[in-house]
Parts: structure tokens; C-alpha cells; sequence
């Protein structure tokens, strides 16, 4: 063991162990903390709200052929129901961002997620492609928040030697979503069910897709009620007194020792080289200048190109990955019901000329057709869905050894 870690193991337990010894910072205080149970709750808690991000952008995919026919969706319908959600997300980026550090973590998970849950049911429920569409972009415009505050919250409950393994379970959480997904689409969306409320209301099987990939944002918003606030973002606004509570109740339950063994807290104050003004004392102008001040530089030298070509970057990247991911179900879709209707296989541009036909039927209002007989679409689609969970997994163990840089140009 190194000199360092020696040295800040018995610095550690000299603070556990001596009241006398002056407070603990942040990182001592959550070291001290230990890793358990607490922990393993949150990961428990986070499989539902990671899989209601993935649901928000992904569940569009699995019943645009299920319901196209019901709501008359032309190709041109399906990609606007695509996009519209993204939309959402990119114009509520920055205000979420502002809004984490001034409300706090918690505040963003419970509302955010119930919010998400609530257009959900929204979307569930509509019947006519105005409706959708709506609901999807405030989806799309709310989850935004909860998903940045997740992976925030998640950090700020672990040391640094606990940190860096969080952003691996979180992506893993995502990628079982992305599993979990075709799963159930293979379980709810074959089943010919219709419920009529009246002459113009009708639920069928897509509706209740949709209702059912609602419920992990209902779950992840209520349990999130039941959780601390960060306590970084405590002490950040200057309550370290209920920061010291949330410590404690964490060790007590990782270590299962009295909370009051737990070290007191320093003041943790955001003091800058001329600025006398605490960050506990701060009022919402003062949050927002500050806001605006870390984030002004990125538009000038010489960030500013920097800047662009990160963004034209993760644009690209971005851009091919969702561009596949979005449409593959509809695009195993295609095959499949190239292969049923004419009992036989062709190359992949002449069968997704399906689409075309489809499109074309709408536009004639001639009768429509659903195939469902489609098990090896939800298949295909998982086998795609494992397969990007292990390619994440093995890059997760992977990036400390190779490096980020060489592990992105390869």
C-alpha cells in the first residue's frame, strides 16, 4: 500500500475516532460513509430510472408498426415522432443544468420523473398523432433534468475510489433497458386486444405498451421521495447540518455503527480570489450569474473551437448511433413482413420497399394492415440490444487501461 493511501486511512480513522480533530471536508465525510447497503439501494432505485430515459427516446421504435394503421402514420409521420422527443431534450438542456444546482438533485428526480410518467399516460392514451407528438416532446422536454440529476446524485453518494465505477453501472442500467424493451414489445404488442370507450376512444395493444414502459418513471419518481438530498449539494448551500444528518444515516446504514461516531462537517463555501459572497448565503440572481459566467467563456477564444468540434463530434457520433438505433425495429419490420407476405427472402433494399407501399396505402386510404406475426422482429432486436450491453461492458473495463482517446478513435 502506498505512503498516501496510508496516510489517508489514518487520517480517516483519527477523525472517525477523535472528536477533538477538526471537521471533515466533503470527501473524508463521504469516504467515512462507507459503501453498502445505501448503495446498492441506489443502484436498485436507478434501474427504473435509467430504463424511463431509455423508454422516453426508444419506445416510439417498437410501435410505429403496431400502430400505423390506427393513426395513419406516413414514413414522414414516423420520423417527426422520432425527432420530436430529441427536440424536447436539446431545448431544455441548459435550463436543467441551472435548475440542478439552484432547486437541488432531489427536487429534479421526484418532480421529473413523475412529470415524465405523467406524459407517458398522456401518450398512452392519445388518439390521433397531434396528441403523440405533443406528449412526446414535453417527454422529451422533462426528462432531460432527472436524467442529468441521476447521474449527479449517483457521484455525489461515492468516494473517489467508488466514483468512477458509477458511470459503468449507470450505462450497463441503460443498456438492460434497451434489452428489456423488445422483451416486452414481444409480450404486449402481438396481442390483438382492443378496448373501446365509446364511438372514438379505443385502447390497443400499443396503448398499453406505452402504459406499461410508463410505470419506471412512476416508480423511479416515487422512490426517489423516500432519499436524502445530495449532501454535497448541502453543503454547497451551506445546511451542512442536514448535510451531517444524511451522513449519518448513510453510515449507519453501510457500516451498521452508531451515527454518532460519525465526524462534523466543515463549511464548504464556493469562496473566489476577490469575492467575499459564500454560496450558502447566495440568492437565485446571484446562482444564475454564476451560471452564466462558467458557461460564457465556452463562446469565445479559446474555447470556442473547441467547442464546435466537440459538439460536431458527439453530433456525428450521436448521429449514427440513433439513427440505427431508432430505426431497426422498423427496418426488421420491413423484412419481416417482406418475407411473410411473399413467402420468400430478397435483398434488403428490394424488401424495404415495404415501406413505400405502406406509405402509398395510407395516402389511397385503402385497407391497412398490421402483421403480427413478428417474433423475430422483437428478437432481432435484442440479440442487437445484448450485443451493444456487452460491447458497453467490455469498453467500461477496458477505458482505464487503453485510455478514453484511443478507446474513442477505435
Amino acid at each position: 500500500m502506498s505512503g498516501s493511501k496510508v496516510y489517508n486511512l489514518l487520517k480517516l480513522e483519527a477523525v472517525l475516532h477523535d472528536s477533538n480533530l477538526e471537521p471533515a471536508d466533503f470527501e473524508t465525510a463521504i469516504t467515512a460513509s462507507g459503501f453498502g447497503k445505501f448503495n446498492l439501494l441506489l443502484y436498485i432505485i436507478s434501474i427504473a430510472a435509467g430504463w424511463a430515459s431509455v423508454f422516453e427516446t426508444t419506445t416510439m421504435s417498437y410501435v410505429f408498426p403496431a400502430a400505423e394503421c390506427d393513426l395513419q402514420l406516413t414514413l414522414s409521420d414516423k420520423g417527426l415522432l422520432n425527432a420530436v422527443t430529441y427536440t424536447g431534450m436539446i431545448s431544455s438542456a441548459f435550463l436543467w443544468g441551472f435548475l440542478c444546482d439552484i432547486l437541488g438533485r432531489k427536487k429534479l428526480l421526484v418532480y421529473g420523473f413523475i412529470l415524465d410518467g405523467i406524459f407517458f399516460f398522456i401518450a398512452a392514451f392519445s388518439q390521433n398523432f397531434s396528441i403523440l407528438m405533443t406528449a412526446k416532446f414535453l417527454g422529451g422536454f422533462i426528462i432531460n433534468g432527472p436524467f442529468a440529476a441521476l447521474a449527479t446524485y449517483l457521484s455525489e453518494f461515492h468516494n473517489a475510489e467508488h466514483r468512477a465505477r458509477v458511470q459503468m453501472i449507470l450505462g450497463a442500467i441503460l443498456s438492460t433497458g434497451n434489452l428489456v424493451l423488445p422483451l416486452l414489445a414481444l409480450g404486449i404488442l402481438p396481442l390483438r386486444t382492443t378496448w373501446k370507450l365509446g364511438r372514438y376512444f379505443a385502447l390497443h395493444s400499443w396503448n398499453f405498451y406505452l402504459l406499461v414502459c410508463a410505470l419506471p418513471s412512476l416508480v423511479a419518481g416515487v422512490a426517489f421521495i423516500f432519499l436524502p438530498e445530495s449532501p454535497k449539494f448541502l453543503m454547497t448551500i451551506g445546511r451542512n447540518e442536514k448535510a451531517l444528518e444524511v451522513f449519518k444515516r448513510v453510515y449507519a446504514m453501510n457500516t451498521g455503527k452508531p451515527a454518532q461516531t460519525f465526524p462534523e462537517l466543515i463549511q464548504e463555501s464556493n469562496m473566489k480570489k476577490n469575492e467575499k459572497v459564500a454560496t450558502s448565503n447566495r440568492t437565485r440572481i446571484h446562482a444564475f450569474r454564476e451560471g452564466w459566467q462558467q458557461i460564457r467563456p465556452l463562446f469565445f477564444p479559446p474555447h470556442i473551437t473547441k467547442m464546435i468540434l466537440v459538439v460536431i463530434m458527439q453530433g456525428f457520433t450521436m448521429m449514427g448511433l440513433n439513427t440505427l438505433r431508432l430505426w431497426l425495429p422498423q427496418i426488421f419490420q420491413a423484412i419481416n413482413d417482406y418475407q411473410y407476405y411473399n413467402n420468400q427472402s430478397a435483398d434488403l433494399c428490394d424488401m424495404l420497399e415495404v415501406f413505400q407501399h405502406k406509405n402509398a396505402s395510407l395516402n389511397l386510404t385503402t385497407e391497412c394492415f398490421v402483421n403480427y406475426n413478428n417474433t423475430q422482429v422483437y428478437t432481432n432486436a435484442m440479440i442487437v440490444s445484448f450485443t451493444c450491453t456487452i460491447g458497453y461492458i467490455t469498453a467500461g473495463t477496458l477505458i482505464n487501461t487503453v485510455g478514453k482517446k484511443k478507446l474513442l478513435c477505435k
